[in-house]
């Protein structure tokens, strides 16, 4: 019997290289994963990344329009292993707190609170605002891990790519997924 798929929700917010390792780290992984990228993160990924969304298909088993409510990962009947927002907007964060599951990234988000499912959301905006503050505080106490995207610099990355490794082996370690993305603190390793 196939394993269900990890969930890997792309929102408009700025880290757009984040979600690109997750994807690819997931794939080498083999974990199925279904895709839904919103928006404001085609916009992203043209900016950041010069790419459109047809280049994340190739890691992703399976994927789906965000305006798609009947898509299957929409419906709380349909297993999943988790999910990860990365990056997530501070929109998304917010619809997410306050229930409003107008698209399919917010409504799967939502499946994944009432579920119980591991639900992962990778904020990328600094500073954050007292509202997005209390909406993460919100999601955390109903059981989403916030993972803000903060640079490793104990371990010393030396280029972008490191820094960006880390952050999406943290991610894999929210969802269990085993990888080589990242050596963990050792004392006296520098």
């Amino acid at each position: 019997m196939e394993e269900p798929p990890i969930v890997v929700g792309v929102s408009g917010a700025s880290g757009a290289p984040i979600a690109l390792r997750v994807l690819r780290a997931l794939s080498d992984a083999h974990v199925r994963v279904a895709l839904v990228v919103s928006d404001g993160a085609r916009t992203v990924l043209r900016e950041e990344c010069g790419l459109d969304e047809e280049a994340l298909r190739p890691w992703a088993s399976e994927s789906y329009p965000d305006a798609d409510l009947a898509a299957p990962i929409a419906s709380g009947s349909v297993p999943t292993r988790g999910m990860v927002v990365v990056p997530c907007s501070t929109n998304t964060a917010a619809k997410v707190a306050l229930g409003l599951a107008d698209t399919l990234l917010t409504r799967a988000a939502a499946v994944h609170l009432k579920e119980r499912r591991p639900l992962i959301l990778v904020p990328r905006e600094t500073p954050l605002s007292t509202i997005t503050l209390r909406h993460l505080t919100t999601l955390s106490e109903l059981g989403a891990v916030v993972l803000v995207a903060s640079p490793p610099y104990y371990l010393r990355p030396k280029s972008v790519e490191e820094m960006t490794d880390y952050l999406a082996g943290k991610v894999l370690d929210q969802l269990g997924v085993t990888h080589h993305l990242y050596r963990g603190w050792r004392s006296g390793s520098g």
